[in-house]
């Protein structure tokens, strides 16, 4: 069984900037995503977790010692504490004081300039499937009127049958590390639209599989112009990247570098 139908429009766009901005500005933070933006990018990547109280917010780590001023698990910590820490002064000065970000706020500016976003769930280890389940019912409600929902991803795949059982029509990927023979497989019985993978171990034999699959193949974190060309050749439907200085003018273009190529030799034959 395909998960996605054939005639299905894949609604999100190939360029996809990963945690807001890349390496340019304090990951997972406003200052990041306003930063993506103005390189041209429409759809961000970022990590979406837990408060001890239930506030869904972004953060990479579980620990908070590495991009904030706060110690220890995160998950730990309510969102009204949460919420003080300085979460960019660890990038430079510039972004001293950039606080951690709510999923609602960004939800807002996100739909306010009609940009989309694959949100991986992030739980706190032991915290899966109830992060799986709170997430998908925020993003339900924040964007209720929006016409392309956010793309949820995780690696956990107690979080994303969660999330499944919870809102079962909001769009969602598995993300394999590593490539094995029943990643495919989990994604169809976790009724997934998209596979992401490192791209370390793609290729266009294993493109050709998730598509024959039925599922959208895309990929992360690809920061080398060469690397993008090949897995744009060999059929990728999303590249997610640090490197939004670098892909900027084929973000700003918006399509897909190999259908261009093809199109364009269409034209000259």
């Amino acid at each position: 069984m395909h998960a996605v139908a054939p005639n299905t429009a894949w609604p999100y766009p190939c360029w996809i900037a990963h945690r807001g901005a890349g390496e340019l500005a304090p990951e997972n933070t406003m200052a990041a995503f306003r930063l993506g933006a103005e390189h041209g990018f429409a759809m961000f990547e970022c990590d979406v977790k837990l408060s001890a109280d239930g506030e869904p917010f972004l953060l990479h780590d579980t620990e908070l010692d590495r991009t904030t001023n706060g110690h220890g698990e995160a998950g730990l910590l309510g969102w009204d504490a949460l919420s003080r820490l300085d979460a960019g002064s660890w990038h430079g000065r510039p972004y001293a004081g950039e606080p951690l970000l709510r999923l609602e706020a960004l939800a807002r500016w996100l739909q306010a300039l009609g940009m989309m976003v694959n949100l991986e769930i992030k739980p706190t280890p032991g915290d899966e499937v109830r992060t799986g389940r709170v997430v998908a019912q925020h993003v339900a409600r924040l964007w209720s009127q929006a016409h392309v929902k956010p793309l949820l991803s995780s690696f956990s795949t107690a979080a994303l049958e969660a999330a499944r059982q919870t809102q079962p029509d909001l769009p969602r990927a598995l993300l394999l590390d590593e490539w094995g023979d029943d990643g495919i497989k989990s994604a169809l019985r976790l009724g997934c639209q998209a596979l992401v993978v490192n791209h370390t171990h793609l290729n266009g034999e294993r493109i050709a599989a998730i598509h024959d699959a039925g599922l959208k193949a895309l990929s992360y974190t690809v920061n080398h112009a060469s690397r993008a060309s090949m897995l744009w050749r060999a059929g990728l439907d999303g590249l997610i990247t640090d490197r939004v200085d670098v892909f900027e003018p084929q973000a700003r273009l918006g399509a897909n570098p190999a259908r261009l190529m093809v199109e364009a030799e269409a034209w000259m034959a």
